[in-house]
């Protein structure tokens, strides 16, 4: 064992592991889409780490914005202005829709959704919160309430107010139930939604919370229509519509924003990953015009050491520029087209994928036992035998790194891979789909 991996597995506690179990890779490089661990083998990264290496890895213009605010100024205290905290919020404003006038900043995605809870609260001086079930907000008391997934029952019992129900997931609803159109999926969503939000009380809820395209729990798209009846959903109650985008923004769908794939606009917007690309530390609330204004007069009771930290406003100004300049978004939809086409073949050729997702450069691939049963690999929220751990352990073995999730597997790469490095890459991913289809038959 390398002393890096001994030393690292002496002091350092690992989220979401038993300690016990793990065998961290020593990364000393990384560039582009690529990794490399310490006896210099080369790996893609297909996740993009956790979903938020959006430009890659090292990108020249993020690291030396970073370099630059160093040496001009390092910290600032949040009561205080500065160059690259208000041309930050500035840049993030702009690039949102129209109705939007403002941003909190905070330093990740769990804090971005933890702060936005307080400010439906206090902007509405209601106390319920919705969200959906195959969903996850963040790891922090009120965030992990708002997780709707299996990664919530650690923090449990927890803050009360917070109520789930089934979001748009049509290849997984109820056997008697049978769609013969979209617009079916759409009205059967949409009435479990609206049942519920009478069921707890119209007049009692804040807001309601969506992943706009759920992420590490299946890349689940909304059909057709679901956001403009959410739209309408919350106008009819006077209930804030908030999109968690800390995953799905900043070009991982293809545009700056996932809901601007569908025709409804948000109230809230939280954000975090692809804004700094992992390069500093940064999230965010941006809020309509509405909500700003209710705070001229009313205290925001929010409020953080780090908000607005220099090296992280520096680093998203640059990686706002960088998606700009460098085209990054007409990246995806050409990449997107090949992804979609090497994913749809998978589907086809092998008896272990059940069903693929994607929108973007944003895939999941959903792994079964049975195809016409649906079956899942492993049970949800479960791994008892390791067969999902062994499968990612197969895929690292052959230089492609991801994650999992429940049965499924990630597939979310930089979005400056080429079609090269995305076919190339997706060549492992079908070897070990080879395999996987043995274990399985």
């Amino acid at each position: 064992m390398s002393k890096i991996r001994e030393m690292d597995l002496q002091y350092n506690l690992h989220s979401w592991s038993a300690q016990g179990s793990i065998n961290p890779q020593v990364i000393t490089k990384a560039e582009g889409i690529y990794l490399w661990n310490e006896e210099g083998k080369k790996y893609y990264d297909m996740s993009s780490m956790l979903v938020n290496a959006n430009l890659g890895h090292q990108h020249p213009k993020i690291v030396q914005a970073i370099k630059d605010q160093v040496d001009k100024l390092a910290y600032l205290a949040p009561a205080y202005a500065c160059d690259v905290r208000s041309l930050a919020a500035k840049k993030l404003v702009e690039a949102a829709p129209d109705n939007m006038s403002k941003v909190f900043f905070t330093n990740a995605g769990a804090e971005a959704n933890e702060n936005a809870i307080k400010i439906a609260k206090m902007f509405t001086g209601r106390n319920k919160i919705l969200s959906t079930y195959r969903s996850y907000h963040g790891a922090t008391a009120g965030a992990s309430m708002l997780t709707g997934e299996s990664r919530r029952q650690y923090a449990e019992p927890g803050i009360p107010g917070f109520v789930k129900f089934e979001g748009p997931y049509p290849y997984r609803a109820p056997k008697q139930v049978k769609f013969e159109s979209e617009a079916d999926v759409t009205d059967y969503y949409l009435e479990i939604l609206e049942n519920t939000l009478i069921y707890e009380g119209t007049d009692k809820v804040a807001a309601i919370f969506f992943e706009t395209v759920v992420g590490s729990n299946g890349v689940l798209i909304p059909p057709k229509g679901y956001y403009e009846g959410v739209r309408e959903m919350c106008d009819k109650y006077g209930i804030l519509f908030v999109c968690d985008e800390i995953m799905a923004g900043f070009g991982r769908t293809g545009k700056m924003f996932a809901f601007e794939n569908f025709n409804a606009k948000p109230d809230m917007i939280t954000f975090a990953k692809g804004s700094t690309c992992g390069y500093a530390p940064l999230g965010g609330v941006i809020v309509t015009d509405k909500i700003a204004k209710h705070f001229d007069k009313n205290i925001l009771g929010a409020g953080l050491t780090y908000n607005g930290h220099p090296l992280g406003c520096a680093a998203a100004i640059a990686t706002l520029d960088a998606y700009i300049e460098e085209n990054v978004f007409e990246n995806v939809d050409k990449q997107s087209v090949v992804l979609a086409e090497i994913l749809e073949d998978f589907k086809e050729k092998h008896a272990c994928v059940g069903d693929v997702r994607y929108i973007g450069l944003f895939s999941m691939i959903e792994l079964v036992k049975d195809k016409t049963t649906k079956e899942p690999m492993v049970p949800y929220g479960k791994d008892p035998d390791g067969v999902m751990a062994k499968i990612i352990g197969m895929l690292a073995a052959e230089g492609f790194l991801t994650y999992k999730m429940h049965n499924m597997l990630a597939v979310s790469p930089p979005l400056i891979i080429t079609e090269k490095e995305l076919r190339d890459a997706m060549k492992i991913m079908d070897k070990v789909l080879d395999s996987v289809d043995n274990m399985v038959k």
